[in-house]
């Protein structure tokens, strides 16, 4: 049941995605290259990889309260400490050695508690990207893996099927995930991007912390 909610949860992201980006995509496509076609690649194939051989054994290793609250600790001092980087590239210098950063990153996105986003705003900005184009690396390079999760994911719910109930509620999930995607992204395009990644990295802190005080309490 958890498996296939995943699957309804990454649709609805990954059409979210599609709509909210569209201009992006859009300028993406027309500046598209074999250079940047590299990058893309390279920043979806670890991932790719990583996740199709070990999706599963990393959830049943890793996918304790514990390890999501290091997973979160870990996360947050990535993102201080690659912030501390000047900000000294901007949009097309991304290089094929960026996107296999990048892609390792993604493929660390894996791990409980490390969260995509986060690990590759870091990844970007240790690589010496702004902090608006770290965030424009960031969104574009999320749609590939998403759209690829959501395939595999649905193929292996197609081939165990699903009951009616279980359609309908996929069916809110994909929705709800649809609407709040799309919604997060207007709010994003409202607030200013070149921010500092502390705010961020203190709340992943706060949440690791409550989680590990929670379970020292049990």
């Amino acid at each position: 049941m958890r498996k296939s909610f995943e699957v309804a949860l990454h649709g609805g992201a990954a059409a979210a995605l599609l709509i909210g980006q569209r201009g992006t995509i859009a300028e993406e496509l027309r500046a598209f290259e074999w250079r940047r076609a590299l990058v893309l690649g390279l920043s979806f194939a670890p991932a790719a990889i990583v996740g199709y051989r070990f999706e599963r054994p990393i959830e049943r290793r890793l996918g304790g309260p514990k390890a999501t609250a290091i997973g979160l600790l870990a996360g947050a001092a990535a993102m201080l400490v690659a912030d501390t980087r000047p900000q000294e590239r901007g949009r097309g210098d991304a290089t094929p050695a960026d996107g296999l950063v990048l892609g390792v990153a993604q493929a660390a996105a894996l791990a409980p508690g490390v969260s995509r986003n986060g690990i590759t705003l870091a990844a970007a900005r240790w690589r010496r990207f702004s902090r608006d184009q770290a965030n424009l690396l960031s969104r574009t390079i999320a749609l590939p893996i998403i759209v690829g999760a959501t395939a595999l994911k649905g193929e292996r719910l197609r081939r165990r099927g699903a009951s009616p109930g279980l359609r309908r509620s996929l069916a809110l999930g994909a929705a709800a995930s649809f609407a709040s995607t799309l919604a997060s992204q207007r709010l994003i395009g409202l607030v200013e991007r070149d921010r500092a990644l502390w705010p961020y990295a203190a709340y992943r802190a706060g949440l690791a912390a409550a989680v590990l005080v929670k379970l020292r309490r049990c």
